[in-house]
């Protein structure tokens, strides 16, 4: 039996353990891509690049075999925690190796790459180099999803109940926030070439390896993990999702999932590549760095952080009464916020468009995060962490960056690197295609809308079915 209220233990776990998790995410998510851009593809011909591929396709490739690699290892692990009755084991040991690998991408260079597999053709040493990094996010992928994705988000659904849950989701939401602003604070010296990435990389694998050791002796399992019955057949319960009647009985789950989905696949048509547009397209746009430290611009984004804050807060308590609401303003805001951006890289334009952007991605992740929680059957949050993952990973990450690649290769801005070669850098096209494609999530919600959030009703009803 799940206490209504959270231990300390278990809030001090799921904060931690979310941060760490938000680390080394975000390490991947941020700057993997501006690594190849700003290193990799840093001192190449224009030869090479038209003999391997365009730095923006190269982020797309990676990004979307890191999502494949992420769902195939949350349906195998996830189903396997289930029936193993260990989370602790799979989310320490899981974060003791994600750190290790993250601190290896310290050592992928070009050079290191020439020497072991003995390359001396530009175009072959470029497109290995990138290869070779797609191959070591994947690795470092199948860490971070057995451990985060598959274990730790299982443990928190056991610990926690319907009632918990849309504040569990609102705590791991702003720690996730505060991790990436960690990470972009860090990054950002990388990113300059104050620091190399090598030491960026290496010191936030670290911690993210001490965290695990934590673990090991903080977590716990649940009893209700321990006491939980499995099917006597694995690979009936990797596909289990799959089930025609599961997918009826559980209809609001799957309704959720796809509109969360499309708001997410719009999100990652321009996330991989928005720390390389603000790099090469807005600091260049407004003045530079200096002009964008001025007065004016930080009261505006003071202004608007506040205005953010006291939306977020009220909407969030409304929510607790009318969440389907608070969900299609969250989408409208979100589409909106995309649709300014694409108008203009203008400073002012920028921050205007980061409220609605910011609220409406905090009100979709956030309510969409609890209720798909609140959808899942009794007992099965391992068995149904893939079926997420492919809404809220898979799907997005394959598509969205393959949308973003087009968008950016027919806007066809470029950089001159040190080779003299042109380097094409995201555009603000992508944002329109990021609006068109999230404001199709309405389309979903609004059937899930008509079905009800009572999720109390919900769970029990699925829970005496499957009894």
């Amino acid at each position: 039996m799940v206490k209504e209220k959270l231990s300390k233990k278990n809030w001090l776990i799921i904060t931690l353990f979310c941060f760490m998790g938000g680390i080394a995410w975000n390490t991947e998510n941020m700057y993997f891509n501006t690594f190849i851009t700003n290193e990799i593809y840093s001192d190449v011909s224009q030869a090479a690049i038209l003999g391997s591929m365009e730095a923006t396709t190269a982020v797309a490739r990676m990004v979307a075999l890191s999502a494949i690699a992420a769902v195939v290892t949350t349906f195998i692990m996830g189903a396997l925690s289930d029936r193993l009755k260990n989370r602790k084991m799979f989310i320490s040991v899981g974060y003791i190796l994600w750190g290790i690998v993250t601190g290896m991408f310290g050592f992928i260079t070009k050079e290191n790459v020439a020497e072991l597999f003995n390359l001396t053709d530009e175009a072959m040493i470029l497109g290995t180099t990138v290869w070779f990094v797609i191959l070591m996010d994947i690795v470092m992928t199948f860490m971070g999803s057995t451990s985060n994705d598959a274990a730790f988000q299982a443990w928190v659904t056991d610990v926690t109940v319907p009632k918990q849950r849309p504040l569990v989701e609102t705590v791991l939401s702003v720690v996730g926030t505060v991790s990436s602003f960690a990470v972009t604070g860090v990054g950002s010296f990388a990113q300059a070439g104050t620091i190399s990435y090598k030491i960026f990389f290496v010191g936030l694998g670290v911690v993210v390896t001490l965290c695990g050791v934590v673990g090991l002796f903080l977590i716990k399992d649940p009893p209700k993990t321990l006491q939980r019955e499995v099917s006597s057949n694995y690979w009936a319960d990797l596909f289990y999702g799959f089930r025609p009647s599961v997918i009826k009985e559980n209809s609001r789950l799957y309704l959720a999932l796809v509109s969360f989905c499309l708001a997410i696949v719009a999100f990652q048509v321009f996330y991989p590549y928005l720390l390389t547009y603000v790099q090469y397209v807005i600091i260049p746009d407004n003045g530079g760095v200096e002009n964008l430290l001025k007065a004016p611009v930080i009261i505006t984004a003071v202004v608007v952080v506040a205005i953010l804050l006291v939306c977020i807060v009220t909407l969030l308590k409304l929510s607790t009464e009318k969440k389907g609401l608070c969900l299609m303003i969250g989408v409208v805001v979100l589409s909106l916020g995309f649709f300014l951006l694409s108008t203009s890289t203008g400073i002012y334009v920028i921050l205007v468009s980061i409220l609605p952007v910011v609220l409406g991605n905090a009100l979709v992740n956030i309510l969409f995060g609890a209720a798909i929680k609140d959808f899942i059957p009794e007992g099965k949050a391992g068995l149904f962490q893939g079926i997420r993952m492919i809404f809220a990973v898979l799907l997005p990450m394959v598509i969205g960056p393959v949308i973003g690649d087009m968008a950016c290769r027919n806007a066809a801005q470029t950089i001159i690197n040190e080779a003299n070669a042109e380097v094409i850098v995201p555009a603000k096209d992508m944002f329109l295609w990021a609006g068109l494609i999230s404001i199709l999530a309405v389309i979903p919600l609004i059937f899930l809308i008509k079905k009800g959030f009572n999720t109390e009703e919900v769970k029990e009803a699925v829970v005496n079915k499957n009894e």
